[in-house]
């Protein structure tokens, strides 16, 4: 999956905007105003960071060599996931959606009602 699919991909999901909050070429992702993604575009290859479930973390880090701890994250809650190097496209999908859910499942009661409702 390349940038521009990653980047379609999260855009189809509800409620999602795309921002840069840090800098010019950190592309940031979030839900009702939460961040799930976050990627560099001046990287010379194509990473993203991705929270995660601390234990299917560690589980996914020890299954595979493109998948290892946050760059810049809490190494607990987040993975950076080499999006070119080999990994499918479906579990690049599951990832995002992941990171997507996880950060749903944490909002306000209010934002979720609001949530459902785009």
């Amino acid at each position: 999956m390349n940038i521009e699919e990653f980047q379609s991909y999260c855009l189809s999901k509800k409620g999602v905007e795309e921002c840069f909050p840090f800098d010019e070429k950190t592309l940031v992702f979030k839900v009702m105003g939460k961040m799930f993604a976050l990627t560099g575009l001046e990287r010379e290859e194509f990473q993203v960071n991705l929270k995660c479930d601390p234990e299917y973390a560690l589980e996914l880090r020890e299954e595979h060599i493109d998948i290892v701890e946050g760059w810049h994250m809490s190494k607990k809650h987040w993975n950076t996931v080499f999006f070119e190097r080999g990994l499918n496209d479906s579990l690049l999908c599951e990832l995002v959606d992941h990171s997507y859910d996880l950060v749903v499942k944490k909002l306000k009661k209010a934002d979720r009602a609001l949530l459902e409702k785009l």
